[in-house]
């Protein structure tokens, strides 16, 4: 990980990230012969525009705007759709989803997450993760899902409230 160039606040081009999003839902939805409807297309969309996480009633004014039913349970059955392909990783600490990067590859969510400017940044830590199963298999406990969360402040707020 020391080799990786790690920027934690996004500030690229939107439109490529939610551009990438869609096409790799569209590709898995093809995959496992599943549909992308409107409203699904729409919460992805969404949920990548920001790159932080969001709760589900962020987005129903979004979804009523654009002429789709905002009832809570629509915005929740499309996110629990792209949770389950894989597309979205929910945050309990702040029960909200944020669009996953490895979308393509069966993985485990790792987030340091900014409790000033709520930006979340997904990596990849396969030793903490052999850790865990480790320490699951010498107690006998069987993991069937994890999503590690660390909160904290990030460089950029971090630095900020130095210059303030």
């Amino acid at each position: 990980m020391s080799d990786q160039n790690i920027v934690f606040a996004c500030h690229s081009d939107h439109q490529h990230c939610i551009d990438e999003a869609l096409t790799v839902a569209k590709r898995r939805c093809k995959e496992k012969q599943q549909r992308l409807t409107p409203v699904r297309e729409l919460v992805l969309r969404l949920i990548w525009q920001s790159h932080k996480p969001l709760g589900a009633y962020d987005l129903l004014p979004a979804l009523a705007q654009a002429g789709f039913n905002s009832a809570p349970p629509t915005v929740y059955r499309a996110l629990e759709f792209l949770q389950e392909q894989g597309l979205v990783h929910r945050l309990s600490s702040l029960n909200a989803y944020i669009g996953c990067i490895h979308p393509d590859k069966e993985h485990s969510g790792c987030f340091f997450i900014c409790e000033s400017c709520q930006q979340a940044l997904e990596l990849e830590a396969p030793s903490l993760q052999t850790n865990l199963q480790q320490q699951a298999q010498q107690i006998g406990f069987s993991i069937r899902k994890e999503t590690i969360e660390v909160l904290g402040i990030c460089p950029e707020c971090l630095a900020n409230k130095e210059l303030a």
